[in-house]
C-alpha cells in the first residue's frame, strides 16, 4: 500500500461535536490496537497450518440462519463496474483488450460462418470492489499465522495463504448506515467510525453483531465516484483502531465499506499507516471487502441479510475483484 501524498497520511479531520464525544466514549483516545509486534508461527486459534483465519467460522449452521432472513427474494449486486476509468489505489490500474483470435475483421469460421470475441484484461486484482486476503497485509514481513514473507512470496503466487484456500462466504451479513446516522448524503473524509458508533448505529436499526457475520458500513463515499475521483481517492470516512478491536472481539468473518481503504483516511492521531488492516488482517485473520456498493440497501433499509460471495479461485492470489450479493 504505497503511493499515498502527505496530505492523506495526514492526522484525521476535525469531526462534528457530537460525533467527536461519540468517538471519545469509544476510546478513541486510547492506545488502541497493538500491531508493533508481528504475530507468531501458529498463532492462529485454528492451528499452526491454519491460512483461512475468520473464514472457518463459516458453515452450514450460519448458511441456513442466513436463509432464513430471505422473506421478499430481492437481491442486490454489491459490486461496481469496473472499466478503464475506474478510480484506484496508486500504482493499479484495469485495462480490457477485446480480440477475434481466429476470425480477424469478423470473417466469418467454417460452413456455418463461425465469428466469436474474446477479452483479455490487463489489471491489478484490488481495482473496483475487492476481496483483501490475509496475504495481503504484513507487519514486518510477516503475515497472518506468523508466515513470513521469505517462505511464502514467489513471482508467481503465494505459496500459502492464497484465496484460493478461502471458502465461499455465505452467511448473515449486517449493514450499519454512518450517512443516515449521521444525518448526512455523504460522511466526511477523516470521519472516524468507533465502537460507540457501532452500537449507536445497531441500537436504531434494532440489529445485534453476531459470531460469523459480515458487517458492512455505508457513508456514501461511492457516490464522489465519476465526479470528483480526485477526492475520492484522497481519504474517507472509515473505522478506527477501536472499532476493528471491537468488530474482532464479536467474532465476525469480514468488514466492508462503501469506501476503497475501510479505515479512515486521513489516519487518526497516533495510529501507523494502515493499521486497522494489519490488525483485521494480520492479527485477527479478518478479511476486508472495499469499494462495496451499499447504497441500495441503505435506501431500502435492509440493515439484515444473507450474504453471498464467491470470488474466483485463482492460486496464489492475495486480493480480487468481486460481485458480493445480498439478498433479503
Amino acid at each position: 500500500m504505497l503511493g499515498l501524498s502527505a496530505v492523506t497520511l495526514g492526522i484525521a479531520a476535525p469531526l462534528s461535536c457530537s460525533h467527536e464525544a461519540s468517538s471519545k466514549a469509544a476510546g478513541k483516545d486510547e492506545p488502541g490496537v497493538d500491531v508493533r509486534e508481528p504475530p507468531k508461527a501458529g498463532s492462529s486459534p485454528w492451528g499452526p497450518d491454519d491460512e483461512i483465519g475468520a473464514a472457518n467460522r463459516l458453515g452450514p449452521e450460519l448458511v441456513q440462519k442466513a436463509a432464513k432472513l430471505i422473506t421478499a427474494g430481492k437481491t442486490y449486486s454489491l459490486g461496481m463496474e469496473v472499466n478503464g476509468e475506474t478510480p484506484a489505489f496508486g500504482h493499479r490500474s484495469f485495462r480490457l483488450y477485446m480480440t477475434e483470435p481466429d476470425n480477424p475483421g469478423g470473417k466469418p469460421i467454417g460452413g456455418n460462418h463461425l465469428t466469436y470475441n474474446d477479452d483479455m484484461i490487463e489489471a491489478w486484482m484490488g481495482v473496483g470492489t475487492q476481496l483483501n486476503g490475509l496475504g495481503h497485509v504484513g507487519i514486518d514481513n510477516v503475515f497472518y499465522n506468523g508466515n513470513k514473507e521469505a517462505d511464502l512470496l514467489t513471482v508467481h503466487g503465494l505459496k500459502k495463504l492464497g484465496l484460493e484456500k478461502v471458502p465461499p462466504m455465505v452467511t448473515r451479513g449486517v449493514m450499519l448506515d454512518m450517512a443516515a446516522h449521521l444525518g448526512t448524503d455523504i460522511v466526511k473524509e477523516g470521519t472516524a467510525i468507533g465502537a460507540a458508533d457501532i452500537e449507536a448505529m445497531a441500537r436504531e436499526e434494532h440489529v445485534t453483531i453476531e459470531q460469523g457475520d459480515v458487517v458492512l458500513f455505508h457513508t456514501g463515499w461511492l457516490d464522489l465516484v465519476g465526479k470528483d475521483n480526485k477526492r475520492f481517492m484522497a481519504g474517507a470516512p472509515g473505522i478506527n483502531r477501536d472499532a476493528a478491536r471491537y468488530l474482532a472481539d464479536k467474532g465476525i468473518v469480514a468488514v466492508g465499506t462503501d469506501t476503497w481503504p475501510v479505515e479512515v483516511i486521513p489516519f487518526e492521531p497516533g495510529a501507523g499507516t494502515f493499521e486497522v488492516d494489519q490488525w483485521l488482517l494480520v492479527k485477527k485473520g479478518i478479511y476486508v471487502l472495499e469499494n462495496i456498493v451499499d447504497a441500495a440497501l441503505a435506501k431500502d433499509k435492509v440493515y439484515e441479510f444473507m450474504f453471498v460471495l464467491g470470488h474466483p479461485k485463482m492460486t496464489g492470489t492475495v486480493q480480487s475483484i468481486i460481485n458480493p450479493i445480498a439478498i433479503r
